[in-house]
């Protein structure tokens, strides 16, 4: 692996060129949001409870880097909206582990499939080398992604 404190020229513009585009994507797939009243901090934890199952506001607040206070008002902002429910810990009564609901199920699948299909329309932009590319580095640009 290069080490980019000392890499190469290419190796910097390439890793400059990620970043840009990573985050121009980002900001404009936000606009493609099926629910406008949910924040995309909000998005992102029901996400994570898509991806990895309930959890309690501890372990979502270390998944999605924030601190446990904003994690407890995110979730009762969730539960408020129908988006998740709370119920008691198994082992620990102390502790509450959040679930998503049906209806939270339901509006992420339509985000993914606005999503996805704003993305479709985008790369039907591509020639098939560069959806060979894609397809390619698919796989590396979510596992950067999950790396800590």
């Amino acid at each position: 692996m290069p080490d980019l404190s000392h890499g190469t020229d290419a190796d910097v513009a390439a890793v400059n060129a990620l970043r840009s585009a990573v985050m121009r994507l980002g900001r404009r797939l936000k606009h493609q949001r099926v629910d406008e009243s949910l924040s995309p901090t909000e998005m992102s934890v029901l996400g994570t409870l898509a991806r990895c199952g309930s959890a309690t506001p501890g372990e979502l607040a270390r998944k999605e880097h924030v601190q446990p206070p904003s994690m407890t008002r995110i979730v009762a902002l969730l539960e408020a909206k129908g988006l998740v429910t709370l119920e008691p810990h198994p082992d620990d009564r102390r502790q509450k582990v959040v679930s998503q609901t049906e209806q939270a199920e339901a509006m992420l699948e339509e985000s993914r499939r606005k999503r996805n299909a704003w993305l479709t329309g985008l790369a039907e932009g591509l020639d098939d080398d560069e959806w060979a590319t894609l397809r390619a580095a698919a796989p590396v640009l979510e596992k950067l992604a999950h790396l800590q």
